[in-house]
């Protein structure tokens, strides 16, 4: 049954134009194509940003979030109970008043007791500011490295200029040393979430909240309890391998330089929402709203979409499967795009006309 399924996904009708096959993308007379088990070496590659990770957080994060006034709180954690450690964890977290009184007469201590326990054992839940502050500061930098060397691959090749020369030459189109390097960093950022899910902060399926000094933003973003980042995780990963199977790669990296360009204005917001430095935070959020309207509700519709919807109709009269799997995930990623950049509106109306 697997060599069955297997036969399928990989059927040349799925991926590349009539009349290829997989025998054709064998290197050959100076062209090099990507390869699907190429995608294998992105997870050494996530545990290499993980350790990376560590010691940013630990040597830079937090000598810098000190210099920005962020203390690390240390909080009490309370005496080791197996009783109430049990109820905590598959009970309630906020027990009622005569929960506490059963509870109290189980463990023999006071109602006073219990309650200081379960109050000190929920603030152990909630993360300290200096490590949200750690979070982002490694979001940040690896979006601002990203969008850097994205850059610096991309603004000497002429489809970065030109979008029709993404199609000139498909699909044997050579992949270039920069190319492999960007896909297999990208793909291995997303691996490393995925494997720090159980200790990155868990957020609520709710707007996430700038909290600012005399003003709030409420920035609304997808989904953040732990299953949405896992799907979002695992759907970025699959449109970005899909891509590099198909031998999309050009279209590919523009797409991940778009998507990385504004991404880390939000996380500089973020950090320095967290020092509590009011200005600088309302300043980075409104560059971050500029350059999401530009890169999402510009860019991407009228140079990427136009890119991967029409232009292929010139180079071939009958589109592969692939065409219509692949633009029907970014004309979804579009909407969502859409979506957000209503919210975003919304906030920077609020901000203007309440100040």
């Amino acid at each position: 049954i697997l060599k069955t399924l297997n036969s399928w996904f990989w059927w040349e009708n799925i991926w590349m134009p009539i009349n290829c096959t997989w025998a054709d993308f064998v290197d050959r007379d100076g062209l090099v194509f990507p390869k699907p088990h190429q995608l294998y070496a992105t997870i050494p590659y996530a545990f290499v940003l993980l350790i990376i990770r560590f010691f940013s957080e630990r040597y830079v994060a937090i000598p810098l979030a000190k210099a920005l006034g962020i203390k690390n709180v240390r909080r009490v954690k309370p005496q080791p109970n197996p009783v109430l450690e049990s109820y905590f964890r598959e009970c309630s977290r906020h027990p009622s008043q005569s929960e506490i009184q059963g509870l109290a007469k189980k463990c023999n201590c006071t109602v006073h007791l219990v309650e200081k326990w379960f109050r000190r054992r929920r603030n152990l839940e909630i993360p300290t500011v200096l490590r949200k502050f750690q979070e982002a500061f490694w979001r940040f930098s690896f979006y601002l490295t990203s969008s850097i060397v994205g850059f610096i691959f991309l603004y000497d090749k002429p489809w970065f200029y030109d979008i029709w020369q993404t199609w000139v030459g498909y699909p044997f189109q050579t992949l270039l040393p920069s190319q492999y390097w960007y896909y297999m960093a990208e793909i291995g950022f997303y691996w490393s979430l995925i494997f720090t899910l159980g200790i990155d902060i868990k957020r609520k399926a709710s707007p996430q909240g700038l909290h600012l000094i005399g003003f709030t933003f409420i920035f609304f973003c997808p989904s953040q309890d732990f299953m949405a980042h896992v799907v979002h995780h695992l759907a970025a990963i699959g449109l970005m391998s899909g891509s590099w199977c198909g031998n999309y790669v050009r279209l590919g990296t523009l797409v991940i330089f778009v998507h990385d360009t504004a991404d880390f204005w939000l996380e500089a917001a973020k950090m320095f929402n967290y020092a509590r430095w009011e200005k600088t935070c309302n300043m980075l959020f409104i560059i971050f709203s500029i350059a999401f309207f530009i890169t999402r509700i510009i860019l991407f519709p009228f140079w990427i979409l136009r890119a991967t919807l029409y232009q292929p109709t010139y180079y071939s009269t009958t589109p592969v499967i692939a065409y219509f799997l692949f633009n029907g995930m970014l004309l979804t990623l579009q909407g969502l795009h859409l979506y957000w950049g209503y919210l975003i509106f919304k906030i920077l109306k609020r901000f203007i006309f309440l100040r």
